[in-house]
């Protein structure tokens, strides 16, 4: 596998090469100096370019950077709508792994690019002294936000009201229904809910991670066991002990978290837990919860 250097030096080096090509920058975990790297990380690259279509009309001019395994091209398909506007990205597997996701972007658009980007964005090369303030990449946008009280309500009536929908698609006998509500909206508001917890404890100065992946780090080994087994869904019966858990863990967070921020805490909680609890039983029989 080519290392960090090899590959970075090799897309700069092909760029200098081309005069089509005047701005180069790195994007994503890369430039983050709080990921801790791995062979896995993607190689987010932007060729801001003077000539979009003499790039696009071959793919040829890509097979200098090695033996690709697979290759897609996001605005070359028609399932999926493309999301770039004038963008035009290669996402690309090499032979050694290596992954390079290369974004082609008109030189028009070096403006509109960073007044979009994520912070996490660091300049390779500029030709033509294109960026006069320094650029340094920050994960500060990904930080974990203090909610107000607004948010924090907002929270707690999401996560209940969806989970009358968990209920309902699981009293139906339509677990895909049920897993999809479970999944999609009201976990992600359990994780919302515990990353605000730790951010009253820790501070708002950081990141939890894409798909919130370091939340494991800050929470106690058996809210992380519990939190977990949520993820099973591969029947009504664990469907139900999923929801459950679900409903301990978001009532013991949110609470927590009014208490920390002195916040209400929703009366709702209670009869929503009353009113599912009433369909389970119908739907498998009183069931120890212990």
């Amino acid at each position: 596998m080519r290392s960090k250097s090899e590959m970075i030096n090799m897309l700069i080096h092909f760029a200098r090469n081309d005069e089509r090509i005047r701005l180069v920058t790195l994007e994503g975990s890369l430039t983050n100096k709080n990921i801790v790297g791995d062979s896995f990380q993607d190689y987010d690259i932007s060729y801001f370019v003077t000539d979009m279509d003499s790039f696009k009309e071959n793919d040829s001019w890509l097979d200098i950077f090695g033996k690709r395994i697979m290759m897609q091209k996001p605005e070359d398909m028609v399932l999926f709508p493309p999301e770039l506007g004038n963008w035009f990205s290669y996402l690309i597997l090499f032979e050694d792994e290596n992954k390079v996701d290369l974004t082609l972007i008109p030189i028009n658009e070096v403006e509109d690019y960073f007044s979009t980007s994520d912070g996490l964005v660091e300049v390779l090369l500029d030709k033509d002294s294109l960026i006069k303030n320094p650029v340094i990449p920050s994960d500060q946008k990904y930080w974990i936000k203090e909610p107000t009280a607004r948010e924090f309500d907002d929270c707690c009536n999401e996560f209940w009201m969806v989970s009358t929908y968990v209920v309902k698609g699981l009293a139906r006998g339509e677990i895909l229904f049920a897993i999809d509500h479970l999944h999609e909206i009201a976990r992600p508001n359990l994780l919302r809910m515990m990353s605000w917890k730790i951010g009253s404890e820790c501070g708002f100065t950081f990141s939890l991670g894409k798909n919130d992946k370091f939340i494991n780090h800050y929470l106690p080994e058996d809210d992380w066991e519990a939190l977990l087994s949520t993820y099973n869904q591969n029947s009504t019966q664990n469907m139900w002990k999923a929801l459950f858990t679900c409903y301990d863990l978001f009532r013991k967070y949110s609470k927590e978290v009014a208490e920390a921020l002195s916040f209400t805490y929703p009366e709702y909680d209670a009869a929503i837990t009353k009113y599912t609890l009433g369909h389970r039983d119908r739907n498998l029989g009183p069931v120890d919860q212990g």
